[in-house]
């Protein structure tokens, strides 16, 4: 999760996070080398006398400065379009959960399982425990299978919300009358917390997500005790 000062991304959990991360490093690289470049030019011309009185009229110059900006917005489209097209990909998921968002707690509901659901509100910061985080705990956890493909359904009862959880690479869109599908895979047991990122009434900020990646074993036991 996040912390004070912080000025990256926080830590990729996900595969999809791990390129988005990846994605992020390779485009800042790039506006990193223009803008040293065009520094470099702005300083360069501030501070000599030297012209050249063919550069305006130069084909040569005209060729570099409008065939480099083409090449360079390919290097950014290409990766942007796999990812793009990766976080779409919906591959044999192992279990479902459909998300609904609500004014202002969310709903979870195992669709492979005959009767799991739950409602997940956040904890008031005079019942916290020692250790807990404000305005980020909730009643009743999202617990989910670790290493395995999980498929989200997203949808809202009443206004616009938005499921996000960045460590996961996750934020989608719930609205009312649609379903929304996202995939997930955490690849190591914790804690992710999340928050509504879309501005949905006057407690939009108390809206928080906690996602428990667990191993299988556990998430078979946790399963179980909820349906007795």
């Amino acid at each position: 999760m996040a912390y004070p000062l912080q000025m990256g991304l926080q830590d990729a959990t996900s595969p999809i996070m791990e390129e988005l991360t990846h994605f992020h490093d390779h485009t800042l690289m790039i506006v990193f080398l223009i803008s040293s470049l065009v520094l470099y030019i702005i300083s360069t011309m501030l501070t000599t006398k030297l012209t050249h009185t063919s550069t305006m009229d130069a084909q040569e110059v005209e060729t570099v400065w409008t065939i480099l900006p083409a090449i360079i917005l390919i290097m950014i489209a290409l990766p942007s379009l796999r990812i793009l097209y990766i976080m779409d990909e919906i591959n044999n998921p192992s279990l479902t959960v459909k998300t609904m968002g609500h004014q202002w707690y969310w709903t979870y509901e195992y669709t492979d399982y005959e009767d799991l659901s739950f409602d997940s509100y956040m904890i008031p910061t005079q019942e916290l425990k020692p250790g807990e985080l404000r305005l980020l705990e909730v009643d009743n956890r999202v617990v989910l299978p670790m290493e395995m493909t999980i498929r989200m359904l997203i949808s809202s009862e009443d206004v616009l919300h938005s499921w996000a959880v960045p460590s996961l690479g996750l934020k989608t869109d719930a609205i009312p009358g649609r379903l929304n599908q996202t995939t997930l895979m955490a690849m190591r047991p914790g804690l992710y917390y999340g928050q509504c990122s879309e501005i949905c009434g006057s407690n939009h900020s108390f809206m928080p997500i906690v996602i428990e990646s667990v191993p299988l074993s556990y998430f078979e036991k946790w399963s179980t005790s909820m349906l007795q």
